[in-house]
Parts: C-alpha cells; sequence; structure tokens
C-alpha cells in the first residue's frame, strides 16, 4: 500500500510547519500550499502526479474562505478534508460537514492529535472503499437502486434522483447492506465522518429528505425503515 500523501492548505507557516513535522513523523508525505487556488490546481493536477488522500484545511484563507475552496472541491474529488478553524459554534462545523468536509479541527489544536484523526479517516475511507467495491455488482442488480459509483448517481425506479453529496452517500451505505440497521453513528461511521463532529443530530435530517425525494418518484414508497432506538434500515421492495 502507498504512503498516504496529505495535501496543507494554510497560511500561518508557524501552523502549518508543526503540521508537516508531526505529519511527516508519523510516515506520511505532504505537501503545502497558502493559497487555496494554488490548492485546488494541486488537487486537479494531482491524479496525474502524486495523489492526494487527505486536504487539511483552514477555513480562514487569503483569497477564498476555506467552505468555498470545499464547494470547488467538491466538484471534482471526494478526497477527504479535515476544516482547522478559530471557529468552534456547531453552525460552523454542520455548515462545514454540509459542504463535504469529513471532520472539524478547532484552533488551538494539538498536531498530533490532528495526525490521529487524519488516520482515522484514511482507515475508515479505505475500508468503506473496499465495502463498496466488494459490494457493487450487488448492487448494480438490485430492482430498485442503480448506484455510478463514478458518476456520483443513483437511479430509483429507472428514475434519477436529485442527491447532495451526504444524501448520496447515505443511501448508498445502506443500499449496499439491504435489511441492516444502521444507527446515526454508523451512518456517519460509514460516511467517513467523525462521530464527535457534532453531525449526528442531522443526520435525522438527512433521511428525511431522501424519503421526500423518493416519494416523489414513487408515492406511498417506504423503503427507508425506522426501527424506534435503532436506527434505519433499507428495506428493498421483494423483502416488504
Amino acid at each position: 500500500m502507498s504512503v498516504p500523501h496529505i495535501l496543507i492548505l494554510e497560511d500561518e507557516p508557524s501552523i502549518a510547519e508543526s503540521l508537516v513535522f508531526v505529519l511527516e513523523s508519523e510516515s506520511f508525505t505532504t505537501h503545502w500550499e497558502t493559497l487555496a487556488s494554488r490548492a485546488l490546481a494541486y488537487l486537479q493536477a494531482s491524479p496525474q502526479r502524486q495523489p492526494v488522500d487527505l486536504v487539511v484545511m483552514d477555513v480562514g484563507l487569503p483569497d477564498m474562505t476555506g467552505f468555498e475552496a470545499c464547494k470547488q472541491l467538491r466538484r471534482f474529488s471526494e478526497v477527504p478534508v479535515i476544516f482547522l478553524t478559530a471557529r468552534g459554534s456547531e453552525l460552523d462545523r454542520v455548515v462545514g460537514l454540509e459542504i463535504g468536509a469529513d471532520d472539524y479541527v478547532v484552533k488551538p489544536f494539538s498536531p498530533r492529535e490532528l495526525a490521529a484523526r487524519v488516520k482515522a479517516i484514511l482507515k475508515r475511507t479505505r475500508q468503506v472503499g473496499a465495502t463498496l467495491a466488494s459490494a457493487a455488482a450487488d448492487v448494480q442488480d438490485a430492482s430498485e437502486f442503480v448506484i455510478d459509483t463514478e458518476r456520483k448517481t443513483i437511479h430509483y425506479h429507472q428514475q434519477l434522483l436529485g442527491l447532495t453529496r451526504l444524501e448520496f452517500s447515505l443511501l448508498q451505505a445502506m443500499v449496499m447492506q439491504p435489511g441492516r440497521v444502521f444507527s446515526r453513528e454508523q451512518l456517519l461511521d460509514a460516511l467517513g465522518i467523525s462521530t464527535d463532529a457534532g453531525y449526528d443530530r442531522s443526520i435525522d435530517g438527512h433521511i428525511k429528505t431522501l424519503r421526500a425525494k423518493l416519494r416523489a418518484l414513487k408515492p406511498g414508497a417506504e423503503p427507508i425503515k425506522t426501527l424506534r432506538g435503532f436506527g434505519y434500515a433499507y428495506q428493498p421492495d421483494n423483502l416488504q
């Protein structure tokens, strides 16, 4: 397995240098940029050079916010992102995760703790990737859903669903394992999001939105079941 390559997007040299030191001492390779525009260009070119496995991104940057940079990044890449920020409100955490981040670290922070978070996210995303790859054939044969992992699209009864990134990942995780009951924490883990990132209470809202989008294409359909006190499960038509 290749050594993970981490992109650091941080305009404060003292913080960036400490991250480079700690991450490289953990046997990662790193690349440091101070501007979001340069980091985005590096990420777009990285598949032809050295693929980036994770981005550590400051929210307060000279040329654009980290939130805007992450929105642009998500147009062409699903690489995991950890935000660094001086703002620690729940609203900021939720906004960051909504637009595609995987974790949220508030300054001041321990570089060693951040390195541990990097390792945990890489472990989760690799496990999720292996699970999705092994289950891909089954999903393509599903009678209700057809998932295109390359284009990040899901068709429901031959109709395209308009999904956000997190909605796509939530539905994909459940459809891959029909009948399995997922707790909120397990859904976060399946998405590669830290369970202490302040996002678990938003899972219910995403499930509600998913159900509305499914009903819009097939009124009366309830493929996502709630098991009170336990969580959520995908129940295929042929098992209901």
